[in-house]
């Protein structure tokens, strides 16, 4: 019996680093999580991404073309999770899109680096841990 792919949200941040920095702790961690789990993300996720990404500061590291390549391929590997309930549970507002997404799409765990997710671990039985310990488990 084939085990279900485990999973997993990763934050903005998390998937700026996996395109910016292939080779850092959270570009690993998105890398594991598309090579060994099932990669969630919601409208307003790729929505906060794309914004992020379409920023001037990234001009000299990344063309405009090759970022936005980045979001067809991770709209391709992801999997879109409708969030039908808002959840308002993070310190930060801005926030509560990764739980919304985890919930709604039964994820095992949320991988961040920010400490208003972090401070919430574990959220209704959902891990919220950072790359570093994602990679070590």
């Amino acid at each position: 019996m084939p085990h279900e792919p485990e999973r997993i949200v990763a934050d903005t941040n998390l998937l700026v680093s996996r395109l910016l920095l292939p080779q850092s702790v959270p570009a690993q961690a998105v890398r594991k999580a598309v090579d060994e789990g099932q990669l969630l993300v919601s409208d307003a996720t790729l929505e906060e991404l794309a914004d992020v990404l379409s920023r001037a500061k990234f001009d000299p590291y990344i063309s405009l073309e090759g970022r936005q390549g980045f979001i067809r391929v991770l709209n391709r590997v992801a999997e879109r999770v409708i969030v039908t309930a808002p959840i308002q549970a993070c310190r930060d507002p801005k926030d509560d899109k990764f739980l919304e997404v985890a919930l709604h799409g039964q994820a095992k765990v949320i991988l961040t680096g920010d400490r208003d997710l972090l401070a919430l671990h574990p959220f209704r039985g959902v891990d919220i841990i950072s790359p570093r310990e994602y990679l070590g488990r």
